[in-house]
């Protein structure tokens, strides 16, 4: 069956790379200004940005599901139940964002104390998460439209547009916070202002996009009549992808407490090698994505050996990759640590982290490479319960017992996350080479194929 046009991994991959990598350039520079107020300031944008984080993998789970859908519907020709899939998940997200926004709006004092933040850094956290808090329905809307247009093959358009927001980002934080040109010093409320101010611009152009590029118009009964059957596809799919996420989220947070039993600068040492492995990780959340949406036109084509291939491609491909990547921070991240800290220790202890990263970064793109490959193909229970024993059999423990026990400090913490990023690529590999994915794939090409029996009868 002739499908509709697919892009190739690479051109897919690189606009995914930059809207990514420009995501975490942005949260770095809003950091690097907020600095500018105190360490106090930076410690409130920190703690009120959990929530917002949190908010969005919450959202994410809704364009997950909606980008495989869509995927497996255009791949099979059905545009018709493409565009369904899109309309369906931009109402539901816009629910949710409602729903999410109004809920820290109004507790946003409450939700501070629950995180144990010190009575002085409210004046900084609290207008900051009411005003986050306020426009996160908005946010909800960018996510899910952006899934859309990525299924599309439209990446440089979601691309486009995050470039477009985070400048006007940057510069309203630095007028509103500096006070450039006239306008009022407004502190850290102006950097919420300016953010908010940002997530109005991104939603309007992701709106006219949408219809530009994919055809797909939302009116406001269709923010009201939601399809179950629609709605069922797509959480099949997302909130198994969504737990996966969460899974790890909460596993990084409790090693996270590890690190601080270390000392104060064993947080700066993770702290700042992590704003660099941010950047290399982008490179493997791309290939992954991209990669996924690949095998999504596949499975809804029936090209199931087809996809087969071409998860092996991407594998290849993706290491050499990622090793050019990694390799500039693992030789020089003394001089590049240098940049953040004048600690002899911070520099040393991270540098060595960095050149850690040799492994553990082809380890985390064979695992991201699986895990999306595996749920385009929608097989998405597997990756959740491995990810379960993974991260909590053998993550967790063994950074305890080699970094606290052991006393091996930070580098034990890095040693088990090598350990668990190799052991569920390795399994998840294998269920790939066993075809154990293949009843998935096929239940998911007859969805289309109902889908199109509909479409037809109608």
């Amino acid at each position: 069956m002739t499908t509709s046009v697919r892009p190739t991994l690479i051109a897919l991959a690189l606009p995914i790379f930059v809207e990514h990598a420009l995501h975490v350039l942005t949260s770095t520079i809003d950091v690097f200004m907020v600095s500018t107020i105190g360490d106090d300031a930076v410690a409130a944008l920190g703690i009120s940005h959990q929530f917002v984080v949190l908010a969005i993998m919450v959202f994410g789970f809704v364009g997950i599901g909606s980008s495989v859908v869509v995927t497996h519907c255009l791949g099979g020709n059905d545009k018709t139940g493409a565009h369904a899939t899109g309309v369906t998940a931009v109402a539901v997200n816009f629910w949710l964002g409602i729903l999410l926004s109004v809920i820290i709006t109004l507790n946003a004092s409450g939700l501070l104390r629950l995180m144990q933040l010190p009575e002085a850094l409210f004046q900084y956290a609290q207008p900051y998460l009411v005003i986050l808090g306020a426009t996160l329905w908005l946010e909800a809307h960018n996510v899910a439209v952006g899934a859309v247009l990525r299924a599309h093959n439209r990446a440089s358009d979601a691309m486009w547009i995050t470039i477009t927001q985070n400048v006007f980002n940057a510069v309203g934080n630095a007028v509103l916070l500096f006070g450039l040109f006239g306008a009022p010093r407004m502190g850290i409320i102006g950097v919420a202002l300016a953010t908010a101010a940002s997530r109005v611009v991104a939603a309007a152009l992701f709106w006219a996009m949408l219809r530009r590029r994919t055809g797909i118009t939302i009116r406001l009964v269709d923010l009201v009549r939601i399809p179950l059957p629609r709605l069922r596809r797509i959480l099949r799919i997302g909130l198994p992808s969504a737990g996966e996420h969460l899974c790890w989220w909460i596993s990084f947070m409790t090693i996270t407490t590890f690190t601080a039993r270390m000392g104060a600068t064993s947080l700066a040492v993770q702290s700042y090698t992590m704003q660099v492995m941010h950047f290399v990780f982008a490179f493997s959340f791309a290939l992954a994505l991209a990669n996924e949406i690949l095998l999504g036109y596949h499975v809804g084509a029936g090209e199931f050996e087809h996809a087969y291939r071409r998860l092996l491609r991407t594998l290849k491909q993706g290491l050499g990759i990622i090793m050019i990547a990694v390799l500039p921070a693992a030789l020089f991240g003394g001089s590049i640590l240098g940049l953040f800290s004048d600690n002899t220790e911070v520099i040393v202890l991270g540098a060595l982290l960095l050149k850690m990263a040799l492994l553990i970064e082809p380890g985390r793109l064979f695992n991201m490479v699986m895990v999306c490959g595996l749920r385009a193909t929608g097989d998405v229970t597997f990756p959740l319960k491995l990810g379960l024993i993974g991260m909590w059999g053998i993550w967790v423990p063994l950074s305890w017992f080699l970094g606290l026990y052991l006393g091996w400090g930070l580098p034990g913490l890095w040693t088990a996350m090598i350990v668990d990023e190799c052991f569920r690529g390795s399994v998840m590999f294998r269920r790939w080479k066993r075809r154990d994915w293949l009843p998935h794939a096929q239940r998911s090409r007859a969805g289309v194929e109902a889908s199109l029996a509909e479409t037809a009868a109608a």
